[in-house]
């Protein structure tokens, strides 16, 4: 035997069962984590898209009459179906030969709203809200971004910037007001903020047929063209706009809060116990109405975006669906800053090449919703996925073959006082 044996104070010897539970824990990390459920649900949803696409495929219908006589022909038709309109997505929204990156910075021009709303409806997550009106706090924060745009006249730099703070302004005041009244008086958010959705919708399309928001000589609800200088600089032969950099700088100070500022702690500890954090000293209702305007300035900037990078003008359907969109964006990001930027990109990159697949290959647009929606289903069921790939069998740990039997505890020597 060796000494350490033998020596009765020596700690027990290291066995190989140490390294195998630290493997064995870091697989579970891996595995039970929201970053591969999120990654294998994005993928379940194109295999399901792909299906879907064969399934309405008239070559793969034609082959299905033959299929055991000539069984090739039908699943050659079945892969040629999905496969064909995936890589035109990907040649519309990443790298096609004749336009090399080009389709990549078109995604980024439609990923920047994306991202600045979805970071708003992320942060309000953080905070246990549910802002389901981003796309109210978008269409407020384009009306006063756009009214400073086109009816004011200011110097180069002055002008823009005063563009994004009222935009950004218009969407907090938006949003603090579904903070106050849920603080004040209890309402919920969730019927706020649709009600506030409708009310900013109406409220545009009554703007737009006034004098001060319409077009001179147009019948149409339109506004004025933004003047030049309240407009972001746009890359040479792209849309892609200075908006994106501020989604980015947006991006960068959202994880800052969260993680560096004593308000984001606040944020954070309401949103997993308020009655908790409400016992610690925190107030509440301060976090309550202080979120709510951030994340509505944060969606107001994706107005700004809209307004004063892509469209340069006012109109109607300026929101479109991105603050339904966004909050699809912030479920896959899992409701962190990053993630959420990712989020952003990869839904960017659908509607992006949507247009190039369709044209491509005569597959539907709406088929792009149709993964949208099954990436959030299997977004809002982790179990499921994890089942579809099992990963819900969690490795046991086997006790040591020849482990040290405990040092047994000294006896007392002598009698008590």
């Amino acid at each position: 035997m060796s000494q350490s044996e033998l020596s009765p104070g020596a700690p027990p010897p290291l066995h190989t069962n140490t390294i195998q539970d630290g493997q064995q824990s870091v697989w579970v990390k891996v595995t039970q984590g929201p970053g591969l459920v999120s990654v294998l649900a994005v993928f379940v949803a194109l295999v399901l898209g792909g299906l879907l696409i064969a399934a309405t495929d008239a070559r793969v219908a034609e082959t299905a009459g033959y299929l055991f006589s000539r069984p090739s022909d039908f699943f050659g038709a079945l892969w040629a179906a999905g496969t064909d309109s995936y890589v035109s997505l990907f040649q519309g929204s990443i790298y096609n030969s004749n336009q090399g990156f080009a389709p990549f910075l078109e995604t980024l021009t439609v990923s920047t709203p994306l991202i600045c709303a979805g970071l708003g409806v992320a942060l309000a997550f953080r905070a246990g809200l549910f802002n389901i009106g981003a796309q109210g706090q978008i269409i407020i924060g384009s009306i006063m971004a756009a009214y400073a745009g086109f009816a004011w006249h200011l110097p180069i730099g002055i002008h823009l910037l005063l563009v994004v703070i009222m935009g950004v302004v218009g969407g907090a005041i938006w949003g603090g007001l579904v903070g106050l009244l849920k603080a004040r008086t209890g309402a919920h958010e969730v019927i706020l903020t649709i009600m506030f959705n409708y009310v900013a919708l109406y409220f545009l399309d009554f703007l737009l047929n006034t004098t001060a928001f319409q077009r001179p000589g147009e019948t149409n609800p339109i506004s004025p063209i933004l003047d030049a200088n309240a407009v972001f600089p746009a890359l040479p032969g792209s849309r892609l706009h200075l908006g994106f950099v501020m989604a980015i700088l947006l991006t960068i100070l959202v994880a800052w809060i969260l993680k560096r500022s004593t308000i984001g702690f606040e944020f954070r500890a309401v949103g997993i116990n308020a009655a908790a954090a409400r016992t610690a000293g925190v107030n509440v209702a301060r976090s309550t109405i202080l979120v709510m305007a951030i994340a509505g300035a944060l969606a107001g900037a994706a107005g700004v975006a809209q307004v004063a990078g892509t469209e340069k003008v006012l109109t109607a359907g300026i929101a479109a669906s991105l603050g339904f969109d966004a909050i699809t964006v912030a479920l896959l990001g899992r409701s962190t800053p990053w993630g959420t930027f990712f989020a952003g990109l990869l839904f960017g990159a659908f509607r992006a090449g949507a247009v190039t697949m369709q044209i491509s290959t005569g597959t539907p647009i709406d088929i792009v919703l149709v993964v949208q929606s099954l990436i959030v289903l299997f977004i809002a069921a982790p179990p499921l996925v994890r089942a579809m790939f099992g990963l819900n069998r969690k490795p046991k740990n086997k006790p040591p073959k020849h482990a040290a039997p405990a040092p047994a505890a000294p006896a007392s020597q002598g009698g008590g006082a």
